[in-house]
């Protein structure tokens, strides 16, 4: 293995990383602006309002994206499986 697989193969593993966080990240900030607009209409400075929605939908869109997440794993994976022997060599 070169150094330049090496890195080649860490940044691949990291892009899927946060392609796979993305979803879950983008739906908790576009929930968090939200709350905190609605927090500075109303002037309710609750923690659990901010944290609890948040939550929930994160939730929700794990629940929603994880057929697409498992898909990208086990295609991540096959793919490293299969050209395991030309990694050792």
């Amino acid at each position: 293995m070169t150094p330049e697989f090496v890195i080649g193969f860490a940044r691949q593993s990291i892009e899927l990383a946060l392609t796979l966080a993305l979803p879950m990240l983008m739906v908790g900030l576009t929930v968090g602006i939200f709350v905190s607009i609605l927090q500075a209409a109303t002037q309710i400075q609750e923690m659990t309002l901010t944290f609890v929605p948040k939550i929930v939908s994160m939730f929700l869109a794990l629940l929603f994206a994880f057929p697409w997440i498992m898909e990208k794993l086990i295609t991540f994976t096959r793919d490293i499986f299969l050209n395991l022997p030309n990694y050792i060599r």
